[in-house]
């Protein structure tokens, strides 16, 4: 029939834009073909192949990460739509590779503030970074950055503002132990911490 050829031509032209490099166009045609033949043959393989186009435009960490998050998001529509599909395996490797890019982008971001002394911000983006990514192995230096901004921001704030910043430093070196006892930063953790208490113990003197 008529309407099976044209189905068919536009999938293939689809293929031709992918099979040239140009996944922008090809992403268009792929998710354009499930609008124009909800009931066709390559329904499927077309919903992927628009996800698996988007992955690919995914840039560098570095740059705005716009395009990994509608490759995320295409990729969980497709298994929303297919959730027998064998390609299952394939888009949840494909995800995990966009997770740790823009996990990557977020702790890069994070030492970021640090250079910059933005120690609130450090500070800020470390707490959202533990609810965001609670299983990443990146947690542990992460903790360090996050102890040495709360000293940093302690101890270049106004006094009275000074004591409860610096009972900050301990609770968040305590946790730290308590997670990683083992851990190869920890004689730099203690010394940030014996730094807190010595000031500590200055403001009590001076008393404030």
């Amino acid at each position: 029939k008529g309407t099976d050829k044209a189905e068919l031509l536009y999938y293939r032209y689809a293929w031709s834009e992918f099979n040239i490099g140009d996944y922008l166009l090809s992403q268009f045609h792929f998710k354009n073909y499930t609008r124009q033949f909800p009931n066709g043959l390559y329904v499927e393989t077309s919903l992927y192949m628009n996800a698996y186009c988007y992955y690919l435009n995914s840039p560098h960490y570095k740059l705005d990460q716009t395009y990994t998050e509608n490759a995320l998001a295409e990729l969980q529509n497709f298994i929303d739509q297919f959730p027998e599909s064998h390609k299952l395996d394939t888009c949840n490797l494909l995800m995990d590779k966009l997770h740790e890019k823009l996990e990557r982008k977020e702790f890069e971001t994070i030492k970021q503030y640090m250079q910059l002394a933005d120690w609130k911000a450090a500070i800020m983006a470390s707490e959202q970074f533990y609810k965001s990514y609670p299983t990443s192995n990146r947690t542990e230096e992460l903790m360090l950055y996050h102890l040495d901004a709360q000293f940093q921001l302690a101890r270049n704030s106004v006094s009275s503002k000074m004591a409860d910043r610096l009972q900050l430093v301990q609770d968040q070196y305590v946790k730290f132990v308590s997670l990683f006892p083992e851990s190869s930063y920890l004689s730099r953790a203690e010394s940030i911490s014996k730094n807190a208490l010595a000031l500590k113990e200055k403001l009590i003197h001076y008393g404030f």
